[in-house]
C-alpha cells in the first residue's frame, strides 16, 4: 500500500467522453437551426437563444477537451498527469454561466426599452425543436453528471439552454396570442435567476477541489480512527486527503507503529490499504511507517 502504483485511473470524465461528444453534436445542430429560424422569422429572441446555445456548446467542447487532456499519461514533470484539467474546465464553465447570465440581464434591459418585433409562430417552432434536443441531451448526460464534476458542468450548460428554450416558447405563445412583446424579456430574467445559484454551486465545488480541501462527505476523524483500529498502529499524524479530479481521491499519512511491528511492513501496508479502499474508496494512498519518537525529527508537523 505504501504508494499506490497506478497513477492513471480512468477518470469519471473520461468514462463519459462519448456522451459529451454526442451532446456537443446535438447542441451545434440546435444552434444552426436557431440561427436559420431567427433569420427567417426576424426573431431577436431566437438569435439570442442561438448565441446562448453556441456558448453552451463551447462549454461542452471545453469539457470534452479537458477530458482528453486529463486522460494523457503521467510524466516525471506531472506525476498525476493532467487530471486536474477537468476541474479547471468545470470552473471555467461556471464562469461562462455567470457571463451568460449577465448577457441575459443586459439584453432584458434593452428589450424593456425597445421591445423587439418577433414572429410568435417561428419562436415556438424553433424553440420547441431546441427544447426536445436539449431534453434528450440531458438524459444522455444525467448519469455522468453524478460521477464527474466536469460532466456536471456540461449538464448545467445543457440545462440552462433547455430553460432558455422554455422561456422562448412561453414568450412566443404570449406574443402570438396576446401580442405582449415584453413576455420573453421577463422570462429571460427568470432564467438568469435560476442559472446563477447552479453556477455558484459548480464554481464552489471546483474551488473546493482546487484548494485541495478534504473531499465532501469524508470525515478525517473517522478515517484516522479506522487506521488506529489496527492493533499495531500507535498514532497517526500528518493525515491529508484531497481530490485530484472527480472520482480520484488520494491520501497520505505518517503512521507510528511499534519497533517490533516494523519487521512486517508489507503485511501492515496491505491491511491498511484494504481499510482505506474498502471503507473510504481511497485507492491511491501513501503511508510512511515510522517508529515512536520519529516525529520529533521531522521538522514541520501537521495534526
Amino acid at each position: 500500500m505504501g504508494v499506490g502504483h497506478d497513477h492513471g485511473p480512468i477518470t469519471a470524465g473520461a468514462a463519459n467522453r462519448r456522451r459529451l461528444t454526442v451532446v456537443l453534436g446535438m447542441m451545434l445542430t440546435v444552434a444552426l437551426v436557431q440561427v436559420i429560424g431567427a433569420k427567417l422569422s426576424g426573431s431577436i429572441a431566437l438569435l439570442a437563444d442561438a448565441g446562448h446555445t453556441v456558448t453552451d456548446s463551447l462549454g461542452v467542447a471545453l469539457a470534452l477537451v479537458a477530458v482528453w487532456i486529463a486522460a494523457r499519461p503521467a510524466t516525471s514533470e506531472r506525476t498525476f498527469g493532467l487530471q486536474r484539467a477537468e476541474i479547471l474546465a468545470a470552473a471555467v464553465n461556471a464562469i461562462v454561466l455567470f457571463v451568460l447570465c449577465a448577457f441575459i440581464v443586459m439584453e432584458a434591459v434593452d428589450r424593456f426599452r425597445e421591445p423587439a418585433e418577433v414572429s410568435g409562430v417561428g419562436m415556438v417552432m424553433v424553440a420547441g425543436f431546441g427544447l426536445v434536443m436539449n431534453v434528450v441531451a440531458l438524459f444522455v448526460l444525467k448519469s455522468g453528471a453524478e460521477e464527474s464534476l466536469n460532466v456536471k458542468g456540461a449538464y448545467l450548460e445543457v440545462l440552462s439552454d433547455a430553460l432558455a428554450s422554455v422561456g422562448v416558447i412561453i414568450g412566443g405563445l404570449l406574443v402570438l396570442f396576446l401580442g405582449w412583446r415584453q413576455a420573453d424579456t421577463l422570462v429571460s430574467l427568470g432564467i438568469a435567476a435560476i442559472i446563477v445559484p447552479r453556477a455558484w454551486s459548480l464554481l464552489r465545488e471546483a474551488v473546493h477541489i482546487l484548494l485541495e480541501a478534504t473531499p465532501k462527505g469524508m470525515d478525517l476523524n473517522e478515517l484516522r480512527a479506522h487506521l488506529m483500529d489496527h492493533p499495531a498502529v500507535l498514532d497517526v499524524h500528518d493525515l491529508h486527503v484531497w481530490t485530484i479530479t472527480s472520482g480520484v481521491p488520494v491520501m497520505s499519512a505518517h503512521v507510528v507503529v511499534a519497533e517490533e511491528d516494523l519487521r512486517d511492513t508489507g503485511r501492515m501496508l496491505d491491511e491498511l490499504h484494504a481499510c482505506m479502499a474498502g471503507h473510504f474508496d481511497v485507492d491511491h494512498s501513501t503511508l510512511q511507517l515510522e517508529p515512536p519518537g520519529h516525529a520529533d525529527h521531522e521538522g514541520a508537523r501537521h495534526p
